[in-house]
């Protein structure tokens, strides 16, 4: 396969440079792709050999997921850190998620490409935070789906996530990463229809963060949860614990046959998946009660809040000490 590139450096010119994707231009040969660049032309681009796709796995049929690294983004992982998925339908596609630089959004694109020729219609965001969302610049002409408040939020962070993350992966992989705009709100419900195939949409209140939306293929019984449900890594509170917790059981009440949690799996058991989060949260609302109850104060809680859970999770003593923080902010308050 052949494809449409241009080069995109860090400055005049230097080492921190890498070729960007240009969609649409893919080919069997080289041939091909310098003809449909010569009828339409795109400055600066050229043809070459494809690049490196996301490895993914069919959790259901025409339902695909990419599984990150559960690890804080880096150089070495250049920030593939969270699950990304595609559905199929019989005349269009949905992507939910698309990483965290235009890299990955690019490779995720190659990856649906060695599936199918149906357009991308719809790129589903499942929340606010950076490893989901900073990738989506190579599905420009997709609809971008998203809660209500995911583009207020985006907006209040938008140049702490793009500074943190170019540090994080470093210049040359994050090299072309743009903030989504979203086209398409959702406030409650919605459904996208990509040809014989719905996806039902729902926005939460106030749970994991502020902008927590789930998608549903009621085809198969495949619900993507974003980060309201992990596996392995530690969930991060940034949003509201007790609304969490209200959250995940109204979500466990769906039924579906499997999850796609934010974090690790791919795929898990549904609704025994969510076990492990409601436990973790539930340790946590205990500690963070009684800890208030008792007087202490927020940096002597801390550290004890949870400490039982350490050896249950991955990047525990990163995010616990934030996530009891949140906690203890809240529940002080009750």
């Amino acid at each position: 396969m052949f494809e449409a590139v241009v080069m995109l450096c860090a400055g005049l010119a230097g080492p921190d440079c890498r070729a960007a994707l240009v969609p649409g231009y893919e080919a069997e040969t080289r041939a091909e792709c310098v003809a449909a660049l010569a009828a339409r032309p795109v400055a600066g681009a050229s043809c070459g050999a494809a690049g490196e796709a996301l490895e993914m796995t069919e959790v259901a049929p025409g339902v695909f997921v990419h599984r990150g690294a559960v690890a804080e983004p880096d150089a070495q992982n250049r920030g593939d850190v969270a699950n990304l998925g595609f559905v199929i339908g019989e005349t269009a596609v949905a992507v939910i998620d698309s990483g965290s630089a235009a890299w990955i959004g690019e490779a995720l694109w190659r990856a649906i490409r060695a599936r199918t020729d149906l357009p991308v219609a719809y790129l589903v965001l499942t929340h606010v935070h950076p490893d989901h969302v900073l990738g989506a610049r190579v599905f420009a002409g997709a609809e971008t789906v998203a809660h209500a408040g995911l583009q207020n939020a985006l907006a209040e962070r938008q140049q702490t996530y793009l500074d943190r993350f170019a540090e994080l992966i470093g210049a040359p992989a994050f090299l072309g990463t743009e903030l989504p705009e979203v086209e398409r709100e959702v406030a409650d419900r919605a459904e996208l229809d990509l040809g014989g195939r719905v996806l039902e949409l729902r926005a939460w209140p106030l749970a994991h963060s502020g902008t927590d939306l789930t998608v549903l293929d009621v085809e198969t019984g495949t619900l993507f949860a974003g980060d309201l449900v992990t596996d392995g890594h530690l969930p991060p509170l940034d949003g509201s614990l007790r609304g969490w917790q209200r959250v995940l059981g109204d979500l466990t009440a769906i039924a579906a046959r499997r999850v796609v949690p934010g974090h690790g799996g791919p795929v898990l058991d549904w609704p025994g998946g969510a076990a492990p989060v409601e436990r973790y949260l539930g340790v946590l609302a205990r500690d963070t009660a009684a800890a208030v109850a008792s007087g202490a104060r927020l940096a002597e809680a801390v550290p004890h809040i949870a400490e039982e859970e350490a050896g249950r999770w991955q990047l525990f003593e990163l995010f616990n000490p934030r996530n009891a923080t949140v906690a203890f902010t809240e529940l002080e308050w009750e």
